[in-house]
């Protein structure tokens, strides 16, 4: 068990990509603090999961957009375990729509979410670690982070957003023994693009034709081990990078 007795804060745990980091943190030893915001019964569904392959886990529930709560979750976690050993920033939406077609509200719902949720979260946690001189922050960016999509550019905004601030972070969390890191996913199968693959029969297709590994959409369950790594003591001297797992889409 690579992270046994790490006490693990996965934002947007109930589904996609963090139900399986979660998951995958719960059989690695790890206690973990899975949050949701809108749909506690999916974050709970995660936990009974973890709890019944014998880990340790527990509900949060928490809007990581507004600071307030981001400090109220890092209090709630310390008080059910004590400290805080890892934080992956995944919590994040993704909004499809044309230059035309956005709206300030489509601008700033996905900047508060994907990129200040992600900021404000950090800073909660940073104390904790800071003082005992050991963390691992991971955030979720994307493909989209570090090459452009159409009728995608707020999205791709926050997620080059992020890619920069995780380089910035390092510089000044390296010293404090604080790793942070960035994991890229490609296209992967969650409830975030169903509508994209459900309005258009040849849209996984056409991503498979554009990933050299010939596969549309990865699986969620992909993407967990490369936390793992982020997370474990492995990943010791690792500082500012970013890990693409997207079957080759960005090697072209």
């Amino acid at each position: 068990m690579r992270l046994k007795g790490k006490v693990a804060i996965v934002t947007g745990g109930s589904r996609g990509i963090g139900a399986a980091i979660c998951r995958r943190f719960g059989k690695e030893g790890a206690k973990v603090a899975v949050v949701g915001h809108k749909n506690m019964t999916k974050a709970n569904e995660v936990v009974a999961e973890i709890m019944k392959a014998g880990g340790t886990a527990k509900a949060f529930k928490a809007d990581v957009a507004k600071p307030a709560q981001c400090d109220k979750l890092a209090k709630d976690v310390l008080k059910a375990w004590g400290t805080i050993d890892i934080l992956v920033n995944n919590a994040g939406i993704f909004q499809w729509a044309s230059v035309e077609d956005t709206t300030e509200k489509l601008w700033d719902d996905q900047h508060d979410l994907n990129l200040k949720g992600a900021f404000f979260m950090t800073k909660a946690v940073v104390p904790t670690m800071k003082k005992k001189r050991k963390g691992k922050i991971v955030n979720i960016t994307s493909i989209a982070g570090v090459g452009g999509f159409p009728n995608s550019a707020a999205y791709c905004a926050t997620k080059g957003g992020l890619e920069i601030m995780t380089k910035a972070l390092c510089l000044e969390l390296a010293k404090h023994g604080i790793n942070v890191n960035s994991l890229a996913p490609g296209n992967i199968r969650t409830d975030m693009n169903v509508r994209l693959r459900k309005g258009d029969k040849n849209y996984d297709k056409r991503q498979a034709s554009l990933t050299p590994s010939g596969i549309g959409h990865l699986d969620p369950n992909d993407l967990a081990g490369a936390a793992v790594y982020f997370s474990s003591d492995d990943a010791a001297q690792t500082h500012g990078a970013t890990l693409l797992v997207d079957g080759g889409w960005s090697a072209w």
